[in-house]
């Protein structure tokens, strides 16, 4: 652990998908009416939420820390900030991610038809050794299902992905599916087998690139919508 910090590994995890899947801190469509509260993102990191704006990637990050076989580890979680809408995400958003959370609406075929499209522009600009995790987003609309369980999991296992189905309206799976990728990123870096991708491994600076340190100072409280 470096002097003066307080945290053994320091890992991004990017959110993907498609928008209004309830990825972060934007409202859900109908029937959801409730704000912030009920994204994934929110429900992980219950608020602590920093916000960096960029000229040419608009990007929000979140952090929390958990521990992991005895070390502390820091999830740095970045989400598009609504970018995915335009399709203007860049390489930049990628840069230095050693996981990725796919995320999609079980009620809503076409954000998992969509799948396939993302997976694709997260290999074309991701490390080749990143951990992805399918996640089917609104699991609590069961009356609504459109995407089959077996299917997404199938879809998984043929992609080499984990696979999880979450609420963050009633925060199920929510907190077992961060727990469950920093871990497996654990144990991968821990192992050395993503070595070489560890240097990348920092927080964002003011700057598109990714500095060595955090701002404490520059961290925010929960912000909503």
């Amino acid at each position: 652990m470096a002097e003066g910090s307080n945290y053994d590994y320091l890992f991004k995890v990017v959110l993907i998908g498609d928008s209004g899947v309830g990825k972060s801190f934007s409202k859900y469509t109908q029937p959801y009416q409730s704000c912030c509260p009920t994204a994934v993102l929110s429900r992980f990191t219950r608020n602590e939420f920093n916000l960096e704006s960029k000229s040419t990637i608009g990007v929000e990050f979140a952090t929390r820390s958990i521990n992991v076989d005895g070390k502390t580890v820091k999830a740095q979680i970045w989400d598009t900030a609504g970018q995915e809408r335009y399709r203007a995400i860049t390489s930049a958003y990628y840069r230095g991610a050693v996981g990725a959370l796919l995320v999609y609406d079980i009620a809503k075929q076409a954000t998992y038809a969509n799948v396939t499209r993302w997976l694709k522009e997260l290999r074309d600009h991701a490390d080749s050794n990143i951990v992805i995790m399918l996640v089917g987003n609104k699991s609590d609309l069961k009356h609504l299902r459109a995407v089959p369980t077996d299917e997404a999991k199938a879809f998984s296992a043929e992609n080499g992905l984990s696979f999880i189905e979450t609420s963050a309206l009633d925060a199920s799976n929510v907190e077992s599916a961060f727990q469950t990728i920093l871990t497996d990123i654990y144990r991968i870096v821990s192992s050395k087998s993503l070595e070489s991708s560890t240097s990348n491994i920092e927080p964002p600076k003011a700057s598109i690139s990714v500095g060595p340190t955090v701002d404490n100072n520059a961290q925010q409280g929960g912000k909503c919508c």
